[in-house]
C-alpha cells in the first residue's frame, strides 16, 4: 500500500518540477499577452504619413501669404487684410507683424475646426467602428491637399484649410485604435509611438518645406510654385489611405460598439456646448470618481496646451525677428528638438511602467517652465537652443503621459468618445492659444510674454501633482 501511495502521490521534487513548468507556461502566456498588437505599428505608419504631409506647409506659410497677397483673384485676401489691419492698428503692432497676425488667425481657424471634429468622429467610430471613420478622415485630408494644389486664389486655399481641419479627427481615432488593442501595461508604449510619429513628422516635414521655401525664393513670384509641395503632401495622404484600406483591421468588435446611432448624434450636439466638454457630460454609466478624474486631467491638459501653444506658435516669429533665422535655420532648430523628442519617446517614454506615468507627467509639466524662461531671456543662439532642448524634453513626455492617463477611463464603447473629447479640448486650446500668445507678443514683447507664460505653466504641474488619479 505504501508503494502504491508513493506511485500515486507526486514526490517533492516532482511537485517543484511541475511548479517550475507551470511558472514557465504562465510567463510565456504573460509574454504573449504583453506583446504589442501589429495594428499599433500600422497606426504609427499612418500617423507618420499624415504628419509628414501636414508639416510640409509650416515653413511655407509666409511665402504662401505673400504669393496670395499679390496673386489673389478672389478678393478674399484684400477683404480679410482690411479687417486684420484694423485689429493690428488697435493693438499698435508694427506693420511687419501684419502677416503674422494673418497667419495666426488661419492657424487658429484650423485648430478650432479640429476642436469641432475630433469628438464627433470619435463618437461615430464608437458606433460604426474605427476603420470606416478613419478612412473617411484620411480621404478628407487627401481632398484638402488636392484643393491646395488647385488653389489658384486665396479662397480655394482657405477652403483647403477648412476641409483639412474638419478631417483632422483622425488623430484621436488613431489613439482609440491603440486603446482598443492595448492592455493597461502596453498602452503607454502605443501612446509613445504616437509621440515618435509626431517627432519624426516635425523633423522631416519642416525640412522638406524649408527646401521648397528656398526654391520658391529662387523662382519667379508669378508661378504657382506651391504645386510641387502640395502634390507631395497629396501623395503622402493617398499613401495613408491605401495603408488603412489594405493593412488596418477593425479593432472595435460589433458587440463592444454603441448600440444606437441616435446616441452618437446626440453626443455630437452636446459637444457644441463647451462647458459639456470640460465636464465630459457625454460619458455616462461610469463611476463618479472616474468622471472627476477625466475632468481634472482634461482641465490640466487644456490649460497646459493653451499656454504651451500660444508660446510655441510665436517661437518661429521670435527666431525670425530677434535672431534673423532663415527658413533653413528654423528647420535646423526643428531638427534638433525633433531628434531629442524622438530619442526619448523611442527609448524611454514607450517603456514607462503604468504606475510611473503620472510622475513623469508631473516632471514634464514642471520642466516646461524653465524652458520658456530661458527662451524669453535668450540673447544668443546658445541660450535659445538650451531653452528649446528643455522644451523638447518636456514635450516628449507631457502629451503622451496625459493621454495615457485619460485613456484608462470609460467603458469599451466609450474610448473613442473619451479620447475624442480629450483631443477636442487640446484643439480648442490650440485654437485660442496662438491668438492670445500673438497679442501678448506684439503688445508687451517677447521677453515678458515668455516669462509670464512660463510662470503660469506652473499651475498645470501643481494641479496634476495634487490630483488623486
Amino acid at each position: 500500500m505504501a508503494t502504491l501511495r508513493n506511485r500515486q502521490s507526486p514526490t517533492t521534487a516532482e511537485v517543484r518540477q511541475q511548479d517550475r513548468s507551470n511558472s514557465n507556461n504562465n510567463n510565456k502566456d504573460a509574454a504573449i499577452k504583453e506583446k504589442s498588437d501589429p495594428m499599433i505599428y500600422i497606426i504609427f505608419l499612418s500617423l507618420l504619413l499624415d504628419l509628414l504631409a501636414f508639416t510640409i506647409i509650416l515653413p511655407l506659410l509666409p511665402s504662401l501669404l505673400e504669393y496670395y497677397r499679390v496673386n489673389d483673384s478672389s478678393g478674399l485676401y484684400a477683404s480679410l487684410t482690411t479687417r486684420v489691419r484694423w485689429f493690428q492698428q488697435l493693438l499698435g503692432a508694427p506693420d511687419r507683424y501684419l502677416s503674422v497676425l494673418f497667419g495666426g488667425f488661419l492657424g487658429s481657424m484650423f485648430s478650432f475646426l479640429q476642436f469641432l471634429a475630433s469628438p464627433i468622429v470619435g463618437s461615430l467610430s464608437d458606433y460604426y467602428g474605427r476603420k470606416p471613420v478613419l478612412l473617411l478622415c484620411a480621404s478628407g485630408i487627401s481632398l484638402s491637399y488636392l484643393i491646395w494644389a488647385c488653389s489658384s486664389n486665396f479662397a480655394l486655399f482657405v477652403l483647403a484649410r477648412i476641409v483639412g481641419g474638419i478631417s483632422k479627427g483622425n488623430i484621436s481615432l488613431c489613439m482609440s485604435v491603440i486603446t482598443d488593442v492595448s492592455s493597461v501595461r502596453t498602452r503607454g508604449r502605443g501612446m509613445a509611438l504616437v509621440g515618435v510619429a509626431f517627432s519624426i513628422g516635425f523633423i522631416l516635414g519642416p525640412m522638406i518645406g524649408a527646401m521648397f521655401a528656398i526654391f520658391s525664393n529662387k523662382t519667379a513670384s508669378g508661378g504657382a510654385w506651391f504645386i510641387l509641395p502640395s502634390l507631395l503632401a497629396l501623395g503622402l495622404a493617398v499613401g495613408d489611405v491605401l495603408l488603412l484600406v489594405f493593412c488596418l483591421r477593425e479593432t472595435l468588435p460589433k458587440e463592444k460598439r454603441a448600440r444606437e446611432i441616435s446616441s452618437a448624434l446626440s453626443y455630437g450636439l452636446q459637444l457644441l456646448n463647451v462647458s459639456s466638454i470640460f465636464r465630459f457630460a457625454a460619458i455616462k454609466n461610469v463611476p463618479r470618481k472616474d468622471i472627476q478624474a477625466l475632468r481634472t486631467i482634461g482641465l490640466i491638459y487644456f490649460l497646459y496646451l493653451f499656454l504651451y501653444s500660444g508660446l510655441e506658435f510665436t517661437v518661429t516669429f521670435l527666431m525670425y525677428h530677434k535672431f534673423g533665422y532663415t527658413s533653413m535655420d528654423q528647420a535646423k532648430m526643428f531638427l534638433t528638438t525633433g531628434l531629442v523628442m524622438t530619442t526619448l519617446q523611442g527609448s524611454v517614454v514607450r517603456r514607462l511602467p503604468e504606475p510611473k506615468i503620472k510622475g513623469y507627467a508631473i516632471f514634464s509639466l514642471y520642466l516646461i517652465v524653465p524652458a520658456f524662461i530661458l527662451v524669453g531671456l535668450a540673447e544668443n543662439s546658445r541660450t535659445l537652443y538650451g531653452g528649446m532642448i528643455l522644451f523638447a524634453i518636456s514635450t516628449a513626455f507631457a502629451v503622451t503621459c496625459l493621454t495615457t492617463l485619460v485613456s484608462k477611463y470609460g467603458n469599451d464603447d466609450q474610448k473613442g468618445s473619451v479620447l475624442g473629447i480629450f483631443r477636442s479640448l487640446g484643439a480648442l486650446a490650440r485654437g485660442l492659444g496662438p491668438v492670445v500668445g500673438s497679442i501678448a507678443f506684439w503688445c508687451v514683447g517677447s521677453k515678458i510674454t515668455y516669462l509670464v507664460g512660463g510662470l503660469l505653466l506652473l499651475y498645470p504641474a501643481l494641479a496634476l501633482q495634487r490630483a488623486r488619479i
